[in-house]
């Protein structure tokens, strides 16, 4: 790949990940509601499941989905679900508390990190609409001939390597807004909840392209 080539990849996985989308919305939750320390490993996770989307659909597998109506539906469901689950679990979570450090503290222990890249990993790597684009997109910037692993190291590394620092200003932000969260945060997570709901219920009506 041409430096030229790379520089138009770059800026169009930067205006990518800017997309509003379901790991941005629990990167943001889970640095209000745990920490930004702990909201890393979300990011993380969130990351790697894109890292698998990219392999995925550089080896063919967003070409399968796109051709088979049964790999779709099922995938598509099981990524509707997860998200459905993970509204309903917010939207019931009581609000995040900020102003007491111990409390804050006990609350950020209940959510290991390795449940919280666990769920970062699955909202990522559920979502089939992705791998379809990502199979769409990532041709354009291939090499026929190349090897696959360097093309996976350029074009995964570049995009994971934006996804990560777009959800970690996320994170990071969420913190400055966290006061008002303490006090109208049973709402925010009623908000957030019905989100990650309805992004799942447009998964389930989604069509292949």
């Amino acid at each position: 790949m041409t430096l030229e080539l790379w520089i138009v990849y770059a800026l169009a996985a930067i205006g990518l990940s800017l997309t509003p989308g379901p790991n941005g919305l629990l990167s943001l939750t889970h640095g209000v509601r745990f920490g930004f320390a702990r909201t890393v490993f979300t990011v993380l996770g969130g990351v790697c499941g894109f890292l698998v989307l990219v392999a995925a659909s550089l080896a063919g597998m967003g070409a399968l989905l796109a051709a088979s109506e049964t790999a779709f539906t099922i995938a598509k469901w099981i990524g509707a679900a997860y998200l459905v689950y993970l509204g309903i679990r917010l939207w019931r979570a009581p609000a995040a508390t900020v102003s007491a450090d111990a409390d804050a503290g006990t609350a950020r222990h209940a959510a290991s990190p390795l449940r919280l890249f666990a769920q970062g990993f699955l909202v990522a790597a559920s979502n089939p609409k992705a791998m379809i684009f990502f199979a769409a997109f990532l041709p354009q910037f291939m090499v026929p001939g190349a090897s696959f692993w360097l093309q996976f190291a350029v074009l995964g590394g570049t995009f994971a390597l934006t996804e990560f620092c777009y959800e970690l200003v996320l994170a990071g932000m969420a913190q400055r807004i966290a006061p008002w969260l303490g006090r109208h945060g049973r709402w925010f997570n009623r908000v957030t909840g019905g989100t990650f709901v309805g992004i799942g219920g447009l998964m389930a009506t989604a069509h292949r392209v």
